[in-house]
Parts: structure tokens; sequence; C-alpha cells
């Protein structure tokens, strides 16, 4: 049985800039009107980060605009949303960032179920020659294909 899963947004230039380890799926504690935000498309994980406060991992820096019906009950865009995480994955997300070089990352903001989900990854961040590479690579496997679509022609 397959899910249905509506991707709201993702955080591209994290696969860019980071070497991804492991991946976890996180539920949000979210208001209504960001809920209905977020139903219409409108936010923003360009700049966000995680980070683990006593024992509680939040995300920040994610934007989620204002609901223009909303009026009183819209809260602050750019708000500190606590993240919904089993204890042992809080732990595990606690001994990873303490090694060096590891960070929390979201990758993408989804409905699942109906439910707002946050795809949270360990990552490594990427040195400049790194993402050099990666790009050479891209490009030569572009050539490839293109060289072999024009052979078959």
């Amino acid at each position: 049985m397959s899910e249905q899963i509506k991707i709201i947004a993702q955080n591209k230039k994290a696969r860019h800039d980071y070497f991804i380890e492991d991946t976890f799926e996180a539920g949000m504690v979210l208001t209504g009107t960001e809920v209905k935000s977020l139903r219409q498309g409108k936010t923003n994980l360009k700049d966000s980060y995680s980070m683990v406060k006593n024992g509680e991992v939040f995300v920040c820096g994610m934007h989620i605009s204002p609901y223009e019906q909303g009026n009183i009950f819209n809260v602050d865009p750019i708000r500190d949303r606590k993240l919904l995480l089993h204890k042992f994955e809080i732990n595990r997300l606690i001994g990873c960032i303490q090694q060096q070089g590891l960070t929390l990352v979201p990758l993408k903001v989804y409905f699942k179920r109906g439910k707002v989900k946050l795809e949270l990854a360990i990552a490594k961040g990427k040195k400049l020659y790194d993402k050099r590479e990666d790009i050479a690579k891209r490009d030569a496997k572009r050539e490839i294909d293109r060289r072999i679509k024009d052979f078959n022609k």
C-alpha cells in the first residue's frame, strides 16, 4: 500500500552543500494558521537549520508566511518550531552532532496522511573542492548522455 506524500518545500541547496549521512522523519508542532499556510505552499527552507535544546529538537529559520485570513491568530513567520521525535532518536541525534563536522539540516517539508512532516538529515559539510568535483561529475554524465543520444539517432 503506497502512502500519499505531498511535498510542500525542499531544501535543494542542502544536498549541494552537505554530504547526507542519515535521514529522520519528524512531526512538527504548528498552529492552525501555519498549517493552512503550508497547504497553500507558502514556506521556505533555504536558510533553516536544526538544533537540540534541553533534550528537544527545534527547527530554526524556517519561514512560513502568515495566512491571509488568519488575522490575530498568525504567529511569527520565522519562530523556532519544535520537532516531534522519539527519545532514542533524539539521543542518537545528540551523539551524532557532538562528532566534529556533523550538523542537522532540514531537507523537505511534506504532508503524510494529513500530518505535516519534516525530513531531517545528519549531514557533513562539503569543502569547495568537493562541490567542484560533484559539478564535474554531473557535467561529464550529461555529456556522455548527450553523446549516446546523438549516436543512437
